[in-house]
Parts: C-alpha cells; sequence; structure tokens
C-alpha cells in the first residue's frame, strides 16, 4: 500500500523530468507542456568566425546577439543558441552540422557561404532537421528537392536581376548612363554563380553598358594590383564587383595608388558596405554603391532592430549580415510556435507555411515556395556616405537621393 501511496504521488516535476529523458518534452510534448516549462528550442547556429570570412561570421553574431529581447518583445518563444565555428572551411562547416545535431540541436541556421551551406544542406537533409539558411546565394541549394531545407536570402539571379532593376532607376534620377564596365569577381561558389548568373540575367533588363572585360580572383589574395591595373587598362566607366570585405579594401588602395577613380563602383555582394570598410579607409571608402539584400529603412520592425543594435554594438551599422540572421531566426521562432513542437518533420511544416508580414527585409515579407526559398525579397541599392549606409533604391525603400558620379580620390583630401 506504502509503495502505491508512493507511485500514486509522483510530481509533475519527476514526471515531466521522465519525459525529459526519453526525448519527449523537447520533441514531441503538446505545445502548451512545453511553454509551460519554458523550453527553448535548441538551434545551432553555424557561422564562420574565423578564418578569411572571420570578421563577416562574428558580424552575424551580432544579430543573433540582439534577437532575444526582440522576439520576445514580439511574444515568441525562447530559443537556446548552439553556436559552432566553421572556420570557413566546408569539411568544418559539415562536421559541425553533424555534431550540434548530435548534441540536440532541432534546427540549424546559418552559414553565410554558399560552399559551407550547400554542406550544411545535405547534413541537415540526411539527418531530416530543419535548416534555415541565413545567407547564401548559390541557386542549386533550393533545386535539389530538399525538404528540410530553407532560404530567407537572394540567389544569385534575383540579387542581379534586382540589381539590375535599381541601376536603370538610379541612371533615370541622375540622367546619366555610362556605356562600359568592367567586372571583377572572387572564384568562391558565390563569386562564380553570380559570374554565370550575369551573362543569363543581364541581357534581360536592356541595359545602357557593356561589360569589356571579366576578371576572377582568390578571395584570400593579399595583393590585386596586377587584376587592378588589368580593370584600369579597359577605360570602363563602372567597375562592377562581387566581393568579400578583405579584397574590397584590398582594391579600394589599389585604385587610389594606381589612380584611378571610376564614375562608380557597384558591388553585389558583401565587402563594400561593411562596418570595418567603412573606418579602415574613411572618406575614401565614400561613394561606392552596393546592390544587396538588404533591409527596408521605412519598416516598424527596422527601426527596433536597428535600436537594438546600436544598443548593444554602438557604432555598428545595421546592415546584411544581421538583418538576415535575425530574420533566419525569428522564422524558427514564428515556426516553433505555430507547430507546438520541437518535433522535425512539424517544424519543418510550419516553416513551409511561414507568412511573416512584420519583418525587416526589403519586400512583402517572410514566405517560401514549394522549393523552400523565399522568392518575393527584393533588392535595395545603398551608398557609403560619411561612414552611413543610406538606401538609394528603390523609390519604395528609399530615404535619400543617389550622388552621382563618385567623387574622384584625389580630390577628398
Amino acid at each position: 500500500m506504502q509503495r502505491k501511496t508512493k507511485s500514486a504521488g509522483v510530481s509533475r516535476r519527476t514526471f515531466n523530468a521522465g519525459l525529459g529523458a526519453a526525448g519527449i518534452v523537447a520533441g514531441t510534448a503538446p505545445f502548451n507542456i512545453v511553454r509551460a516549462q519554458g523550453a527553448a528550442l535548441k538551434v545551432g547556429v553555424l557561422l564562420p568566425r574565423s578564418g578569411y570570412q572571420a570578421g563577416i561570421g562574428q558580424d552575424c553574431q551580432r544579430g543573433v546577439d540582439i534577437t532575444a529581447g526582440l522576439l520576445k518583445e514580439m511574444g515568441l518563444p525562447t530559443l537556446q543558441i548552439m553556436n559552432a565555428d566553421t572556420e570557413t572551411n566546408v569539411d568544418v562547416a559539415r562536421a559541425r552540422a553533424e555534431k550540434l545535431i548530435a548534441d540536440g540541436a532541432q534546427i540549424l541556421v546559418g552559414a553565410f557561404d554558399s560552399g559551407q551551406s550547400s554542406a550544411i544542406a545535405q547534413v541537415a537533409e540526411q539527418k531530416g532537421i530543419p535548416y534555415v539558411i541565413n545567407i547564401a546565394a548559390a541557386p542549386p541549394i533550393t533545386e535539389q528537392g530538399y525538404k528540410f531545407v530553407f532560404r530567407n536570402f537572394h540567389t544569385a539571379p534575383m540579387i542581379l536581376g534586382g540589381a539590375f532593376a535599381c541601376q536603370k532607376e538610379i541612371f533615370a534620377a541622375s540622367g546619366d548612363a555610362p556605356k562600359t564596365a568592367v567586372f571583377m569577381h572572387v572564384n568562391d561558389t558565390f563569386g562564380t554563380a553570380m559570374q554565370k548568373g550575369i551573362g543569363a540575367v543581364m541581357p534581360k533588363f536592356d541595359l545602357p553598358y557593356k561589360i569589356q572585360e571579366t576578371i576572377s580572383y582568390d578571395p584570400a589574395a593579399r595583393d590585386l594590383s596586377v587584376e587592378v591595373a588589368k580593370a584600369k587598362a579597359t577605360g570602363a566607366e563602372i567597375l562592377m564587383v562581387v566581393s568579400r570585405l578583405n579584397d574590397a579594401i584590398l582594391i579600394t588602395r589599389e585604385l587610389i595608388k594606381q589612380r584611378w577613380s571610376p564614375k562608380s563602383i557597384f558591388s553585389m555582394g558583401p565587402g563594400w558596405y561593411e562596418d570595418q570598410y567603412l573606418k579602415t579607409l574613411g572618406k575614401l571608402g565614400d561613394g561606392p554603391i552596393s546592390f544587396v539584400p538588404w533591409y527596408d529603412p521605412n519598416k516598424a520592425l527596422s527601426k527596433k532592430l536597428e535600436a537594438a543594435l546600436g544598443k548593444a554594438h554602438p557604432g555598428v551599422n545595421l546592415n546584411t549580415n544581421h538583418v538576415y540572421t535575425f530574420e533566419a531566426l525569428l522564422v524558427a521562432a514564428d515556426a516553433y510556435k505555430r507547430a507546438g513542437s520541437a518535433d522535425p518533420k512539424a517544424l519543418a511544416d510550419a516553416i513551409r507555411k511561414t507568412s511573416i508580414k512584420d519583418n525587416v527585409s526589403t519586400g512583402p515579407g517572410i514566405q517560401f515556395d514549394a522549393k523552400g526559398q523565399n522568392d518575393k525579397l527584393q533588392i535595395s541599392a545603398i551608398q557609403n556616405r560619411g561612414g552611413k549606409l543610406p538606401t538609394v533604391a528603390p523609390k519604395t525603400a528609399a530615404n535619400e537621393k543617389v550622388e552621382w558620379p563618385m567623387k574622384p580620390y584625389d580630390k577628398r583630401g
């Protein structure tokens, strides 16, 4: 009798502990039970925190750092962040993704780079764990028929199409259309995808200029004097680039050294708008226009995200790295709330039905097509100006007018 009474008096804490040991509370328990215990969704965040992309990975981490308070304000569940360093290496990214899952991650987020993200996507699909890509533009990632992989970021053709549309808007606003351009790009997965995309997308936009030459280079290169000299020799009015942070700085210094001031620099990727670029070059960093996945400064949540970043990291400009990392975590939290479970299939089904209108990125909101791609995202044109990054196109998201042409380097004092 005593044994029976003891058994019948099992506490709620003991019962739930037993469920937890069996993997039920964190997995398939009803949502009200999970939330009653304050259980957080375990999110494995993979970023290149070391290696030549370390600066960008660390910047993405700032987006992670400011997310918790905003999610709470929005009434969304708590996330338990499990960080991993990909070391800017595809093989390491794959291994770290496997380890995060083995350690209990219920969803993965990352990893900025297309090559690393492709490797993580393969692991996530094989293990049946949802993966929300924060930043990675190579089209094949969402062309594999994956059921657990989702991308709230532009593909290379989307970036190019949006960039060309914004360029035409800028040419019309300035009353000046260049006739020639030279294209320099990194030879990594992203840069190569962009190079291939230009040939397919550019003819559809009837642009006024022609690309006279295409020059590729290693993103880990420490000297780009030969490549810049080759670009200068074309006499092109516009320098188009697909870069990373370090090489963007190298290219700019070579432009100054070789006394070449193009009419404008058009960047379709990271590097040129990053704080380290702006701080390193000062006035010499003004002028370039980046056509990138960005945020709409007129949206209410954008202002809250910008304020949160300013409080946590004074002097740091809100950028792509913060915005899309935040939105990837927003997708995870929103799906967890609607799924009522951390079960991988339930989470994946919830992500597939995502419809977030109160967001930050330029465009109508966050939703995914049958391939797991948010195909409604739009590109913004931002211009380096006195250490700030005003949006100059499209008109629907602009908060400043474009300054055209770029002021020559030798006239900046």
